[in-house]
C-alpha cells in the first residue's frame, strides 16, 4: 500500500518508539510525585521542553504548554488569548481555529475573517486592514493544511504589532513544525504544534507561548504546566514527540529538498488534461509536503475510493473537516475555486519515508483512474 495522506497523520517512527518505550513500561511514574522516580521524570520533561523549543525558538523567551493535540493548543490560544474586542483570523484556518467563531461570538467578541489568495495563502493587505485598536488576537495558519500555502507569519506578526502592540499573534504551525526550516520571530506570541504529524503519536501536542504573553488556563485541576494546562503529563507521548522532532530537525533542510523533488515529479507527471494544480510553487510559497490538485470533471471522493482499491491512499482535503459531511471544502472555495472544480479536489501529502518509486507508481494510478473514469462518463 502506498500511503500519501501524511498531512492527515504519519506512521509512528519505529526507532523513536523504541527509545520512548521505557516511559511506557518502566518509567511510568507521575512526574508531579515527590519521590525520586517522579522527580527524575519531571527533569526529563524539562529537557524535552527545552529541546522542542530550541528547534524553532529558544527556551529563554518561550515556554511550552504540553496538550493532548494541536486542536487543544489552537483552542487554548483562541479562547484564552482572544479576551475582548475583536479577533482576526483567516478563511484558510484549520477547523480547530475556524470552528471557534460561534463560541467567541457568544462571548460578545467580534470575529473578522480575512480572505485568501488563489493558492490558499491569506490576503495580507486585507488581513491588516481588519486589525485595529480593539483587536485582542490575530491567528494566521503557518502552512495551509489543504493547499500547502505558506504564510509569512513573522512578517505579518511584525505588521500586526505595528498597528496594535497589545494584540497577541497566534499561528497554527501543525503542518510546518518539523517540515519547513523556520525560526519564530520576536512578534509571535503563540504557536501550536502536533506530535502525530511528524512521526510521533496521536494524543500529544503543544502550545508554544512567549513568556510575557498573558493567557488564562484552558483546563483547570492540579496546576500542571505552570498552571496553564492541568492534567498528569503524558510522559511517553511527550518523549516520543521529542525524539521524533529531533530526528526531523537533524536533516530538515535535506529532507525538505528531497520532498520538493517528489512533489515536482508528481506535478510534472500528472496528466495536464486530467488534473489542475491548485497548490502554489513548491518550496517557495508552498510546502513541498502538500500537493492539492483538481481531478477535472470527476468527484474527488470517487477517485479516492478507486485508487484506494488499487493500493494508493490519498486525501480529499482536511481529514478533520471530512467529519463535517460537507461536499465542498470551505478552504478550497475560499481560494476562489468553483464548486464544480472543488468537487474534484484531491490532496497528496508526503513524508520523509516516501520513496521515488512510490510517487512514480502513484502518478500512474491517478492518471489511469481519472482517465478511465472520464471515459466512462463521456
Amino acid at each position: 500500500m502506498i500511503y500519501l495522506d501524511n498531512a492527515a497523520t504519519t506512521r509512528p517512527d519505529a526507532e523513536c518508539f523504541v527509545k520512548a518505550e521505557r516511559y511506557l513500561k518502566d518509567a511510568f511514574y507521575n512526574p508531579s510525585a515527590l519521590y525520586a522516580e517522579g522527580y527524575n521524570l519531571h527533569k526529563e520533561l524539562a529537557e524535552a521542553r527545552s529541546e522542542i523549543l530550541n528547534f524553532i525558538a529558544n527556551d529563554r523567551d518561550y515556554d511550552v504548554i504540553f496538550t493532548s493535540c494541536g486542536t487543544e493548543a489552537d483552542n487554548q490560544a483562541i479562547f484564552c488569548g482572544g479576551k475582548r474586542g475583536n479577533v482576526v483570523i483567516t478563511a484558510g484556518e484549520h477547523s480547530a481555529v475556524f470552528s471557534c467563531i460561534n463560541p467567541l461570538k457568544e462571548k460578545g467578541i467580534e470575529v473578522r475573517v480575512a480572505p485568501l489568495n488563489g493558492d490558499g495563502s491569506v490576503n495580507e493587505a486585507e488581513l491588516l486592514r481588519l486589525v485595529d485598536s480593539n483587536t485582542s488576537l490575530v491567528s494566521v495558519i503557518h502552512v495551509n493544511n489543504e493547499t500547502g500555502a505558506i504564510n509569512d507569519i513573522n512578517g505579518l506578526a511584525s505588521s500586526v504589532k505595528s498597528i496594535n502592540s497589545r494584540t497577541l499573534f497566534h499561528s497554527d504551525g501543525v503542518q510546518a513544525f518539523g517540515k519547513i526550516p523556520f525560526k519564530m520571530g520576536k512578534n509571535i506570541d503563540l504557536y501550536s504544534i502536533s506530535a502525530h504529524k511528524i512521526g510521533a503519536l496521536k494524543g500529544t501536542g503543544a502550545l508554544i507561548k512567549r513568556k510575557n504573553a498573558v493567557i488564562k488556563p484552558y483546563i483547570y485541576g492540579g496546576g500542571q504546566e505552570s498552571g496553564l494546562r492541568s492534567g498528569t503529563e503524558n510522559v511517553f507521548g511527550i518523549k516520543f514527540m521529542q525524539f521524533a522532532a529531533r530526528k526531523r530537525y537533524e536533516n530538515i533542510a535535506q529532507t525538505h529538498e528531497k520532498i520538493g523533488k517528489l512533489n515536482s515529479y508528481m506535478r510534472e507527471n500528472l496528466d495536464k488534461s486530467l488534473f489542475e494544480i491548485i497548490s502554489g510553487v513548491s518550496g517557495k510559497n508552498s510546502s513541498p509536503y502538500i500537493l492539492s490538485v483538481c481531478a477535472l470533471g470527476v468527484r474527488g471522493e470517487t477517485i479516492l475510493h478507486e485508487v484506494n482499491d488499487k493500493g494508493l491512499i490519498i486525501g480529499t482535503g482536511s481529514a478533520c473537516s471530512s467529519n463535517e459531511k460537507k461536499r465542498y471544502s470551505r478552504v478550497i472555495l475560499a481560494c476562489g475555486i468553483s464548486e464544480e472544480r472543488a468537487d474534484g479536489v484531491l490532496r497528496i501529502s508526503f513524508s520523509p519515508e516516501t520513496t521515488q518509486a512510490e510517487v512514480e507508481q502513484a502518478a500512474k494510478i491517478l492518471n489511469e483512474t481519472v482517465g478511465n473514469r472520464r471515459e466512462i462518463m463521456s
